[in-house]
């Protein structure tokens, strides 16, 4: 492939006049635009190991009241998307958000899409328009753009979990903004999607809720899985697809969420994908190669792939099995047209 021009080649006066007409020159920038061959990331390989994040987000429930942070939050920074950024990926954002005993994280909407993963405590629910989702480690709660949303913690110990969201995408596309709310009057989550292949009928109909199922449980996900490891083969890996039970569709527009299991002392190799992914720790330890790089993790760690990247994952314990729940934005790039898999 031939080599293009600078723009230090252009002579000083002529780059001038295309600065006055707000005008820039492609071909200095083709080629980083469209890399040959295959595309570029800045999304590095990242963990975020609990044990380093609990004691800072405790710090920060001592140093900052609810009143004055609103969402008490550390967000992952990835290293390669430049200093002090707010994205994990091009698309997702992760965070950890920390509610304290009598706490309430204040009702709000928003644009982007977002998902939490229950990491430690008990007595909190997250109440989205109007539906009070108990809030128990493992558990996948929605609160999908557009949804009034809040948190309440009435137990007693901090409440943790995981903030997934589409905010980075939302930036982007200039389309995010918040709008603030009164509390509101929770009911009690609708017993419904109880049992797979069966979703419930509405006045003689079938629901056309965007999200009808709010609250993904950890434990209904837990015997999936092992009900699942039983007819598997020892060679593969057991995972299950967070999905809208209405559609068959993910549970969020742009984001994919699924569930992991390897069984003791079990090493998988995961389909290479075009999507950036991150990973979730729920139960277990043992150590992920993503992209030649070599990570040991633990309960609640979390630890992000970048889009192409070849994984690897490893369960380090002989006798009990580990657990993993994984997003990513497959969905954006399956409508965008983009989306690639390899074998791994």
């Amino acid at each position: 492939m031939s080599q293009l021009g600078s723009l230090e080649e252009l002579p000083q006066e002529y780059r001038q006049a295309l600065a006055a007409a707000n005008l820039v020159p492609l071909w200095p920038s083709l080629r980083a635009l469209l890399p040959p061959g295959s595309p570029a990331t800045a999304t590095a390989v990242t963990h975020l190991p609990w044990q380093v994040i609990r004691p800072l987000l405790l710090r920060a429930g001592e140093l900052t009241p609810m009143e004055k942070a609103e969402r008490r939050v550390l967000v992952l920074s990835n290293p390669g998307r430049g200093l002090d950024n707010l994205q994990a990926s091009s698309v997702i954002y992760l965070g950890m958000q920390l509610v304290l005993p009598g706490e309430v994280a204040p009702n709000h909407r928003h644009t982007p899409n977002a998902a939490r993963i229950v990491v430690e405590g008990q007595g909190a629910c997250t109440i989205v328009d109007g539906d009070k989702c108990p809030m128990e480690p493992g558990d996948l709660i929605l609160t999908p753009t557009g949804l009034w949303h809040e948190h309440r913690h009435e137990g007693t110990g901090p409440m943790i979990w995981l903030d997934v969201l589409d905010l980075p995408l939302m930036v982007y596309l200039d389309r995010s903004y918040a709008i603030e709310g009164q509390p509101q009057r929770p009911r009690p989550l609708p017993a419904a999607y109880g049992a797979g292949g069966l979703v419930p009928l509405r006045h003689g109909g079938r629901s056309r809720a965007d999200y009808p199922l709010l609250r993904y449980e950890w434990r209904a996900a837990r015997r999936a899985l092992e009900a699942l490891a039983e007819s598997t083969p020892a060679n593969q890996t057991i995972e299950l697809a967070y999905v809208n039970p209405e559609t068959g569709d993910a549970p969020l527009n742009t984001l994919a969420f699924s569930a992991l299991m390897l069984r003791p002392g079990q090493e998988a190799a995961l389909p290479r994908m075009s999507a950036a992914r991150v990973f979730h720790v729920v139960q277990g330890a043992g150590k992920a190669t993503i992209a030649a790089q070599t990570l040991s993790y633990g309960t609640a760690d979390t630890f992000c792939a970048p889009g192409g990247a070849a994984v690897r994952l490893a369960n380090a314990s002989a006798g009990e099995p580990l657990f993993l729940i994984s997003a990513d934005e497959s969905p954006v790039q399956r409508k965008l047209g983009v989306f690639e898999t390899w074998d791994a």
